[in-house]
Parts: C-alpha cells; sequence; structure tokens
C-alpha cells in the first residue's frame, strides 16, 4: 500500500534497520488490501498479526493510521513484562512526565509541543514501566494528531514535519508527527518517573494546576492502565510504587 510504504519512509526514515534474517521481531505485521471483489468497488486494507485480522477493514486513506493503530494494539495487548498505562510521556534532565488523560483533554497536542521546545519524546500513547526496575522504557513513534491539533502544532513549529492527513476516520482528521532524531537515538534509554501530570484542555482557559492525592493518582493510573488486571498483584505494587517517587 502506497500510502503507508511513504509513512514509513518519511516517519520512520532516522530509525536503525536490522537483517530481517537475523534479528528477532516481536510483531509480525501487514497492511494489505482484502482479497475480494468488494476491494475493486470500495478500496480497504486490512491489519494482520501473525496472520490474523483480529479489526475489521477500514477505507485505503486511513491505511497508514491502521498500521500506527494495529502497533499500539499489539504492544498493549502482550508486553506483559511492563505496566502499561494509556499516557504519553516525556523527558528531561532524566525525569520523566506521565500524561495521562482521556481523548480530547489535549494529551497529544501538549505532548507535541513539549517535545518540540526541548523535551525527550517517550511516547505519545504507551507509558512502559519496567516491572523489576521501576523505569520507564520509551517508544519514541510518530505523534498522532487529531483535527484542529494538526494546524496548531504547524503553526507553532513549522520545522516540524507531520505527514499526509487522513479524514474521516473514527477520530476525525488524523496525522502524524514526525519524532525528533535526538528521541530516536536515545530510544533505548530509560527514564526514571518525575511527576504525573492529568492534561485537561478547555478552549480560553487559563492555565491552573490542581493538586491530587496518591490515592486519586493510583486509582486513575489503575483505570487507565492496559494490563493492571490482568498482572494481579504484581500490576499493584509496581503502581503504588510509581506514585511513591513522583
Amino acid at each position: 500500500v502506497e500510502s503507508v510504504a511513504k509513512g514509513l519512509t518519511d516517519l520512520y526514515g532516522q530509525f536503525e534497520v536490522r537483517d530481517a534474517r537475523e534479528a528477532f521481531a516481536d510483531f509480525h505485521v501487514a497492511v494489505n488490501a482484502p482479497s475480494s471483489l468488494r476491494s475493486w468497488l470500495r478500496p480497504q486494507v486490512n491489519f494482520s498479526f501473525d496472520g490474523v485480522e483480529p479489526f475489521k477493514p477500514l477505507p485505503l486513506d486511513q491505511a497508514y493510521p491502521m498500521l500506527e493503530w494495529g502497533l499500539n494494539w499489539c504492544i498493549s495487548s502482550h508486553a506483559h513484562h511492563y505496566l502499561i498505562i494509556h499516557a504519553a510521556v516525556v523527558e528531561k534532565n532524566g525525569l520523566a512526565a506521565i500524561l495521562p488523560a482521556p481523548p480530547g483533554s489535549g494529551k497529544s497536542t501538549l505532548t507535541a509541543g513539549l517535545v518540540l521546545s526541548g523535551w525527550r519524546l517517550l511516547s505519545d500513547e504507551l507509558t512502559l514501566i519496567d516491572r523489576k526496575t521501576g523505569l520507564i522504557h520509551a517508544l519514541p513513534r510518530p505523534v498522532s494528531l487529531k483535527n484542529e491539533s494538526i494546524p496548531l502544532i504547524r503553526a507553532f513549529s513549522p520545522d516540524a514535519f507531520i505527514n499526509r492527513a487522513s479524514h474521516d476516520t473514527t477520530k476525525g482528521t488524523v496525522a502524524h508527527m514526525r519524532p525528533p532524531k535526538s528521541s530516536v537515538k536515545r530510544q533505548h534509554e530509560p527514564a526514571r518517573p518525575g511527576w504525573v501530570i492529568f492534561p485537561k484542555w478547555s478552549a480560553g482557559a487559563a492555565t491552573e494546576l490542581q493538586p491530587r492525592s496518591k490515592a486519586q493518582t493510583f486509582m486513575f493510573l489503575a483505570q487507565n492502565a492496559f494490563n493492571y488486571s490482568l498482572i494481579g498483584a504484581e500490576g499493584f505494587r509496581v503502581g503504588t510504587a510509581l506514585v511513591e517517587q513522583v
């Protein structure tokens, strides 16, 4: 699929490439057109993971976002050696700021702005907490921007590369910002948790900081963790340890 090939070239061109015959791969994925007559009448694409298609097909115009969404699903559904929280995470001076928030809160927009202002991108979607060390592992993939955030970030930093937008997705108009080369170079460098901040965007509102208790913070993180209930008591231990040090 041409848009997928271009998206990978434009957004992942700074990443290292391994020899497929020698490197271990966690996931084997593909985005391909369905082999049916309908694909000619109404072009669509499927995401496949190890030969299984976990989602319904999407329009061809949404092929690249489907790859990114599929990769998020692969990691959040299978990488259980981490406690995985649905949150953006950025780092400065060795300390990471975890930014959990529901859709529409401005999480990815804030992440893009911070990353374009000198913070290191660890992830705009998945906070991966090592269950043994408590450190956060980086996943500096493209930052997903939606609707009004796309022109806003273009205006904020004309040097930021944002790929072609896909329209009429379940999330509206979607485009992806290329991660900074500096973040990609440091992708194997974990960070120590420093803050948990719950962003909530409101149009025209002044900036305001409100403290949250440790108990409130823990409960929100547990509710926004993909695998908290799956890893059981270990999830409680890792989560409480995190809250104690931020």
